[in-house]
């Protein structure tokens, strides 16, 4: 494996400037995420069910050492903050785990039981801290589950902490906001495949634990890789102020569509005067577009969530504890807290908004656009996990879509062809790596990274390239404050200089594939449908799913898979072929985890047409790629 460089004099520079101008001195995020820790999880490691870790605590225990060259001194502060794991108590009969995967789970003592608060990414986890916390406070049974939103690190290891069986028999609520499990499948399913591959530059999936390498990812330090799981909601929340009752635990909540997920909700406790801000506020400025991919989120209407809640919530609490990161202790502290989230939110929404109204592009404001110094200074509104600049372009692309308005921009050269063109203007492939080391030596990376991206891309095996693009974006790692750039740049140093490594963790995972409806199951075939080698294919089917009672008809033409609802007096059209089976069996036979001959045999499937028909639609599918390349070609 190719070995890492020290950071060069400008980033070292840089970084050490960093530190001289950012208030060190202000050590309350410290206390806090220290305040009320009961016991640290002992033994560190949580394997999985091969016995291989998911999870080690102590991989970056490094960072209890000072901020080295190579980190900027305010991520490396905040990495710190982020990996202190164990159980803490926040309030009381309301407890943390922290520090066992990119989340947090919180507990919530009932009358009989616990309620748990998103349960982690990972089974193994979620079973790890459920543990730790039974150790110091007893074995008290799970009575209900509440999902705060739709992303996989809020429900992915809730069999680690209840059953289906459980669910089933009454024992244990599932509550979540209304539309959660269609969110969450359709993030983890439709696009799945690319945000997977994403990812794992995201979080660094590959990159080595320590001051070159991974340093955590600024919501939390990585993602855990055991076994994600879902239970569908027992109970929908469906409006704002809605009042539940769960294990003589009173929760009033309110619904934030549209803010950190597509389906998200904050909560109050009254008897504890404790309040629940889901991801809605953190101790980083959050994103408004991942760099894995999602759709772009909307921070008018976060900034108006965040007034709701202070207006709703705010004086009658002591405590504010969040999906991830510390509380926050007092009603004055956690009122300013929340209003300096509000106020970040909107002030890069109006005022990306007020310069693209005068033209400018998002390139353009996301390049000088600066925060009031009330935001500035305040820890928590630092670009951990989101940025300024790429938040920014995110409101640029919400409103005003990829193009800029720019003809010449209208219609560009793909990225292999416009990268031989720039590279035979610029002289030849030698000619740019020659200027290019001028600019490395001169600690303009930024450069650097755009001129010799064209040479990778015009000549993949142009190693003089490859070798300097690789040093180039390790630098940029090196001097970024937000986590996700540093692991991105790492990441693509990383793949440069020893490979691909494709995609580490699986977010389609088995139960989330199962949730999906009918409707999003023939959605997830569609998307795979090989257009041009489908053109002059015209393929019926209908489709008898007798434990919903529902007939459905796809059909291919135009290499375009369109299906809906037939009664029963159309279900006697001409078709090729018609399937009589269980959704869970077309659930396997369209993901292809069963043949069709061998469903028929068995008996699960029912045929009365040509079932070859089946098979020439199943030929025209193209399969996903979790493999697909990044930084070259």
């Amino acid at each position: 494996m190719a070995l890492s460089r020290d950071a060069s004099p400008a980033v070292a520079q840089a970084n050490s400037s960093a530190h001289d101008h950012l208030p060190f001195q202000d050590t309350r995020d410290l206390d806090a995420a220290t305040r009320g820790l009961v016991a640290e999880l002992d033994p560190p490691a949580i394997a999985g069910q091969d016995g291989k870790p998911v999870w080690d605590c102590d991989e970056f225990s490094f960072l209890a050492d000072e901020a080295p060259a190579t980190a900027h001194p305010s991520l490396w502060r905040q990495s710190g903050l982020v990996a202190r794991q164990g159980l803490f108590e926040v309030t009381d009969r309301i407890y943390q785990i922290r520090g066992l995967d990119l989340s947090n789970m919180t507990v919530v003592e009932g009358d009989t039981g616990v309620i748990v608060i998103d349960p982690l990414i990972s089974q193994e986890t979620a079973a790890a801290g459920l543990r730790l916390y039974r150790e110091h406070r007893g074995d008290r049974p799970v009575t209900a589950v509440i999902y705060t939103h739709s992303h996989i690190d809020h429900f992915g290891g809730v069999k680690g902490v209840t059953t289906q069986e459980a669910v089933d028999a009454g024992e244990c609520q599932i509550i979540a906001p209304a539309g959660m499990v269609e969110h969450a499948v359709a993030e983890n399913v439709y696009a799945g495949t690319a945000m997977g591959r994403r990812a794992a530059y995201m979080y660094g999936a590959a990159l080595p634990r320590g001051p070159r390498g991974a340093i955590g990812a600024g919501l939390g330090q990585s993602t855990s890789t055991g076994t994600a799981t879902l239970i569908a909601p027992t109970l929908d929340i469906t409006t704002t102020g809605q009042v539940e009752t769960i294990d003589g635990v009173t929760i009033e909540f309110q619904l934030t569509p549209g803010t950190e997920a597509p389906a998200e909700m904050n909560f109050y406790f009254p008897q504890m005067r404790a309040l629940c801000m889901a991801e809605n506020a953190t101790h980083t400025l959050h994103n408004l577009l991942t760099l894995r991919g999602a759709l772009v989120r909307d921070p008018h209407v976060w900034s108006r969530y965040l007034t709701e809640a202070i207006n709703d919530f705010a004086a009658r609490s002591d405590v504010l504890f969040a999906s991830h990161h510390w509380p926050t202790w007092g009603t004055a502290e956690l009122t300013e807290f929340l209003s300096l989230q509000r106020d970040l939110y909107g002030y890069l929404h109006d005022q990306t908004l007020r310069q693209l109204n005068k033209g400018r592009t998002g390139l353009e404001i996301a390049e000088d656009i600066a925060l009031p110094p009330a935001l500035a200074n305040a820890w928590h509104t630092h670009g951990y996990y989101g940025s300024v600049s790429h938040n920014v372009k995110a409101i640029y692309q919400r409103y005003m879509g990829w193009f800029d308005g720019n003809p010449a921009h209208l219609w560009e050269h793909p990225p292999v062809e416009s990268a031989k063109r720039h590279v035979e203007f610029m002289g030849g492939a030698d000619e740019v790596v020659r200027k290019a080391r001028r600019s490395f030596e001169a600690g303009d990376f930024r450069w650097v990274a755009q001129v010799l991206n064209y040479v990778v891309f015009a000549d993949p095996a142009h190693e003089e390239a490859r070798s300097l693009q690789a040093n180039t974006l390790e630098q940029l790692g090196y001097g970024s404050e937000n986590g996700t750039w540093r692991n991105f740049y790492l990441m693509g140093a990383y793949e440069l200089r020893n490979g691909p490594v494709g995609t580490p963790t699986t977010t389609a995972a088995t139960d989330i594939v199962a949730a999906m409806s009918v409707d999003q199951l023939f959605d997830a075939v569609a998307l795979r449908v090989d257009g041009p080698a489908a053109w002059d294919a015209h393929i019926v089917l209908d489709w008898h799913i007798t434990d919903v009672d529902r007939r459905h008809r796809s059909e291919l033409r135009n290499g375009l898979l369109v299906h809906f609802d037939v009664d029963q007096a159309s279900a006697g059209d001409p078709v090729a072929a018609t399937f009589t089976l269980t959704k869970q069996t077309l659930l396997t036979l369209l993901l292809e985890l069963v043949d069709l001959g061998t469903a028929v045999e068995a008996g699960d499937v029912g045929v009365d047409g040509d079932p070859s028909a089946f098979g020439e639609l199943a030929g025209y599918l193209d399969d996903p790629d979790p493999d697909f390349a990044i930084v070259t070609p």
